[in-house]
């Protein structure tokens, strides 16, 4: 009946019940599980890919993350992925020697976009770098 199948809809099915506990206890191992019973689950992968940015597993977690769309959630950690560990007050210095190189350097423009991804839309150097980037590319 409709109602039935309504009924079916809202309540979490035994493996979706399963990948919330998988995920809830968020280790490497459960998480891997969680994966392979939903390799798209966005959840599960950035989750998994954060363990392994933290692990210093980079590229793992960037293969990981070609799985799914890009999204907010999935850019953050793809650029914490390709810059490791960057202290945050080091930003203004790396982002004005970068500024020299972004309009004929690929890896430099991508450095320079992945550092105001960290540092992301409250820092009021964002929006000023931003402009910076964009008088240098046009």
């Amino acid at each position: 009946s409709a109602v039935r199948e309504f009924v079916d809809k809202l309540l979490p099915s035994p493996e979706q019940s399963a990948v919330a506990d998988l995920l809830a206890a968020g280790d490497e191992g459960s998480l891997r599980i969680a994966l392979g019973m939903k390799p798209s689950n966005e959840d599960v992968i950035v989750a998994l890919g954060e363990l392994l940015v933290a692990d210093g597993r980079a590229e793992e977690a960037l293969e990981l993350l070609t799985r799914i769309p890009e999204s907010d959630r999935t850019r953050h950690l793809a650029a914490e992925a390709r810059l490791g560990t960057v202290p945050d007050d080091d930003h203004d210095a790396t982002l004005t020697a970068l500024l020299d190189r972004v309009k004929n350097d690929d890896e430099a423009r991508q450095q320079f976009v992945d550092i105001l991804e960290l540092m992301g839309p409250t820092d009021p150097r964002t929006a000023e770098y931003r402009k910076k980037l964009t008088q240098r590319l046009f």
